[in-house]
């Protein structure tokens, strides 16, 4: 008998474990009918699974924490057993705004640190405060834009304006002049340099490397009821994602997404994502980031508790919430590496022993303790060097 589920998501990218799992058979191979549901803004998408139209939701984890916190709209405890993919997004701004920038694209985008200085300064330059679309205020992309302005002293509510927009609509939005640049998911930033609008200006894997981008998030009561479903589905995914981080697929999976049922963009532009062959600037040759976007490899899936706090740190440093013991242990709660183990126990794939890290202290490969097999963490540097230790969150905090 054949289990349905309706998953909502975004046109982006980062949805492709999920098309994948749907069109290659890897969910019907475990009785799963998937219905993928696809939605055009992050307020409708977090509605839709809160109120129950889906029973998941390709989310942004800061998304799926502030939810569960009560700071956006209907407050609901949400979980998240598995991470759907790290990094992917990218800050592009207008042309005539990247001028004052390092003209070496390469070097501007190794050198964040550097590149943040000199935006606060092209910021004193520009003939407005500049406006810098999001995709939403509780985004990976925005949490780590704030992080980023912050480390050149520039204050993310006073200096720059942060307009709220969907993902699928940035591109136009600077057409029109309304945004001065944007940072979201690919493959719009890709899209954005296309049309000639703008200039690659950060990566986010070179903010936070393997920095924790959307989550599979369920409504916490229908997780705990449905276990058998909620097992079936991470079991697909986990192949789907295996598959999409296959070299050899990038160019099907591309076309695949390019669909109009799907992202609905050209496949050559999605494909810079996949393969990690990134244009900065119009007509110049793409920029070799094999990192850009992972799925699978690095135990990417597994939903570490100490990146649902990292988000939580910054939720606070920018007074979205306040800090309480009870505040941390429900932001921490949202990631479920419980549900992982449980859904993979008799699997062959390895995993950390650990359900917590510090993050950014692996400067280069590193082989960690696993269930089973042998398990590599990738390295997961902040650009400007600090760590985030999920049992010192004051000290964290009283660093900046």
């Amino acid at each position: 008998m054949t289990t349905d589920l309706r998953i909502a998501f975004l046109p982006l990218t980062d949805a492709a474990v999920l098309a994948v799992a749907r069109e290659k058979g890897f969910a019907e191979e475990e009785g799963l009918h998937l219905d993928l549901v696809r939605t055009t803004s992050w307020a409708t998408l977090r509605d839709r699974l809160v109120f129950g139209q889906v029973q998941a939701a390709h989310m942004l984890a800061p998304l799926a924490v502030a939810v569960t916190l009560g700071l956006s709209q209907q407050a609901a405890p949400l979980s998240a057993p598995y991470k759907l993919n790290v990094n992917g997004n990218m800050l592009v701004m207008a042309n005539e705004f990247a001028q004052a920038l390092d003209p070496d694209i390469s070097a501007r985008l190794d050198d964040p640190l550097g590149t943040a200085h000199d935006f606060a300064a092209a910021i004193g330059l520009w003939k407005r405060k500049p406006v810098i679309g999001v995709v939403h205020r509780y985004s990976s992309h925005s949490m780590m834009l704030r992080y980023w302005l912050a480390s050149a002293g520039v204050d993310p509510d006073r200096d720059v304006v942060l307009r709220v927009l969907p993902p699928s609509l940035t591109v136009e939005a600077m057409r029109a002049g309304e945004v001065d640049g944007f940072i979201a998911g690919e493959p719009w930033g890709s899209a954005a340099v296309d049309a000639g609008l703008a200039e690659a200006v950060a990566i986010g894997e070179r903010i936070w490397r393997r920095g924790v981008e959307k989550v599979l998030a369920f409504r916490t009561p229908w997780l705990d009821e449905n276990p058998d479903s909620v097992d079936r589905l991470l079991r697909a995914l986990v192949r789907a994602a295996a598959w999409c981080d296959e070299p050899d697929h990038h160019e099907a999976l591309a076309h695949l997404l390019s669909q109009p049922h799907y992202v609905d963009q050209p496949a050559e532009v999605i494909l810079r994502a996949l393969s990690g062959g990134i244009v900065a600037r119009v007509d110049m040759a793409p920029l070799s980031m094999p990192d850009f976007m992972l799925f699978s490899r690095e135990a990417t899936p597994f939903p570490w508790r100490s990146q649902a706090l990292w988000i939580y740190s910054q939720l606070v440093r920018w007074k979205m919430v306040e800090h309480s013991q009870e505040n941390a242990a429900k932001a921490a709660s949202v990631f479920r590496p419980d549900i992982f183990r449980r859904a993979l126990a008799d699997s062959d794939v390895a995993m950390p022993g650990a359900s917590m890290k510090v993050e950014g202290a692996v400067a280069s490969p590193l082989a960690v303790g696993s269930k089973r097999g042998e398990l590599t963490l990738g390295p997961d540097s902040f650009f400007d060097g600090r760590v985030f230790d999920p049992e010192r969150i004051e000290d964290f905090l009283a660093s900046f």
